[in-house]
């Protein structure tokens, strides 16, 4: 809590965390001793015997002892700014043991204790024997007041100190604040069970209380990541619209011409109706949980992945509804969690913007891994089938395919598997979710891929029937080599579908280069190794047949980079569209 309003009066307060440490400013930055006012003290009594949150210590650090909250943080932050006030929740408790309550609903808006008086409190003069305490959003409050505290008197609310009150919660709304009021009855009895919800009326208006949350740091960075990425982030608030409009401005997610939409207006529209301008909202504010339910389904409408989050019990539907429901691992409720597809252990929103950037990556190297090997397989599929179809020597042995697939092909591909991703990846477009994984890209490179690969292979097959006359099994070592090693170099091409093997740079990912390395050694055994010649059908090849082989082998390569210079222009242009 940073700031309060109590008797038509604007105080400060200072400290951070949960310390108790901080002092009381008046709104000329005066120091002010909150006992001497009695309405003021009357809030802090409030603020704390009307909260389920308390304090426990949590050890010493550089010699001062510090404090952690247990409960909900907004009433955690109510605790510590009595406790600053003087006012030690624990103490108050037993003095002021609670009898009754009704507890905080999102519907209400607001909650209710009822507290025995064994001892005087400041500002109650009439006596009374028992106190209802009531906090909540204070234009709730407002609705059940008739009184309003003034200093040791009660006045009457009239109109004038309703709109001085609301324009205290606006004023500190816009500075981003959450505002919690505080109001209060005294009771000659306790009421019974049905009457409970009666105490509510004819409240006394004690004061406001204004805490901030601020955004963590690494949030607008996030927000601006996502954003890059196409991907639209909204917030979700039961806040006052002022101050969901500020965080929003503050962390940059609210664009020039973005809305703020209220509660009190999704309940004026039709689902059509949402549908037609939820793509232009940036922030949902003062919204309940069937709202929740709403804004859900509208992006889906639109034909949106919609992932919520949600902390709980209410938010339990939303998350359902949702593509992808995200629960708070540190202050969700056990039935968020377990209605979620997924948890947040740290609570943090640019955890969800890393996990997508994971997700894409994992995809991405799905798909290099499927194009390397889909791509390498068509290559020999086509080399066996049109060697046959020219009436040519079959190129390559049964035992030499099977070499291919099991080393050449394995170590590579799984190499893939481990790749970093793309340095710009989250700055693509999105997939369209009906994508299939081989898009029109992915077979146009296939099919140029085989193709220029079976080329090579059979020129290659070629040289060797006429370089070794009447020796097929040295025109099939030519033909096997030239696809080995053609596989091995498509491997450092497939590591990125846009970017140039040269780009990502050789060394990035060493498990690719010991795969590489390994098949190849593996290879020059095959060939070189007498007793593996005679079982594998292989024979030596001299430098000369190597230097020819050598431009037949980066044949594919080039013709990889080539394609892949062509697909990055058109990404390039699809993101500028996305950005535009």
């Amino acid at each position: 809590v940073v700031q309060g309003w109590v008797n038509g009066h604007c105080f400060n307060i200072e400290g951070e965390g949960y310390s108790s440490e901080g002092r009381f400013l008046d709104q000329f930055g005066a120091i002010y001793d909150p006992s001497r006012d009695d309405s003021l003290s009357l809030l802090m009594h409030g603020a704390a015997l009307c909260s389920d949150a308390y304090l426990e210590g949590s050890g010493q650090d550089s010699g001062i002892s510090t404090l952690r909250m247990i409960g909900d943080p907004t009433e955690g932050a109510l605790v510590v700014a009595a406790a600053k006030a003087g006012f030690d929740q624990k103490v108050l408790t037993k003095q002021y043991p609670r009898e009754m309550e009704i507890p905080f609903d999102s519907a209400r808006k607001r909650m209710l204790t009822i507290h025995d008086m064994g001892y005087d409190m400041p500002g109650i003069q009439n006596g009374s024997k028992k106190i209802a305490f009531v906090k909540g959003a204070p234009d709730v409050l407002l609705k059940y007041c008739d009184r309003i505290s003034n200093g040791t008197q009660e006045t009457v609310l009239t109109q004038q100190l309703r709109d001085q009150v609301i324009d205290a919660n606006q004023n500190m709304a816009r500075q981003a604040l959450r505002v919690i009021g505080v109001a209060y009855r005294p009771l000659d009895s306790l009421p019974s069970q049905e009457d409970l919800e009666s105490t509510e009326e004819g409240l006394i208006f004690l004061g406001m209380l204004g805490m901030i949350d601020p955004a963590r740091p690494e949030v607008k960075p996030a927000v601006d990541i996502a954003h890059g990425a196409g991907l639209k982030s909204v917030m979700v608030t039961g806040d006052y619209p002022d101050t969901a409009a500020a965080i929003a401005r503050e962390i940059g997610l609210l664009s020039p011409g973005g809305r703020v939409v209220t509660g009190a207006e999704l309940d004026t529209m039709s689902d059509e109706d949402l549908v037609e301008i939820v793509e232009d909202v940036d922030a949902f504010a003062r919204v309940s949980p069937q709202h929740k339910v709403m804004i859900v389904e509208a992006f889906k409408s639109r034909g949106h992945v919609v992932a919520m989050t949600g902390d709980g019990v209410n938010d339990a539907p939303a998350l359902k509804r949702a593509n992808i429901g995200v629960a708070m691992g540190i202050s969700g409720t056990d039935v968020t969690k377990e209605t979620a597809d997924m948890v947040l252990t740290d609570d943090n929103f640019a955890s969800i913007v890393s996990a997508i950037e994971e997700g894409r990556v994992i995809y991405s190297n799905i798909r290099k891994f499927v194009y390397y090997l889909i791509s390498c397989n068509i290559g020999e599929i086509l080399v066996i089938f049109l060697a046959m179809l020219l009436g040519m020597p079959i190129p390559l042995t049964p035992i030499q395919l099977l070499w291919l697939n099991l080393v050449t092909d394995g170590a590579p591909a799984l190499a893939l598997g481990l790749e970093k991703g793309d340095p710009d990846i989250m700055s693509h477009p999105p997939r369209p979710p009906k994508e299939p994984v081989i898009n029109r890209n992915m077979q146009m490179g296939i099919l140029v891929q085989a193709i220029v690969m079976t080329a090579a292979v059979l020129l290659a097959f070629l040289y060797g029937l006429n370089r070794f006359p009447g020796n097929l099994v040295a025109a099939q070592t030519v033909a096997f080599v030239t696809l080995v090693v053609s596989e091995l170099l498509r491997a450092f091409t497939a590591r990125s579908e846009y970017y140039s093997m040269f780009k990502i740079g050789f060394f990035s990912n060493r498990w690719m280069l010991w795969a590489v390395v390994s098949s190849l050694l593996l290879l020059l055994a095959v060939i070189y190794v007498p007793f593996l010649q005679s079982f594998f059908g292989t024979v030596s090849l001299g430098l000369r047949d190597w230097l020819v082989m050598l431009p037949l082998m980066v044949m594919a390569s080039i013709a990889a980079e080539t394609t892949k210079s062509i697909q990055r222009r058109k990404l390039i242009q699809q993101s500028l569209a996305v950005g535009d």
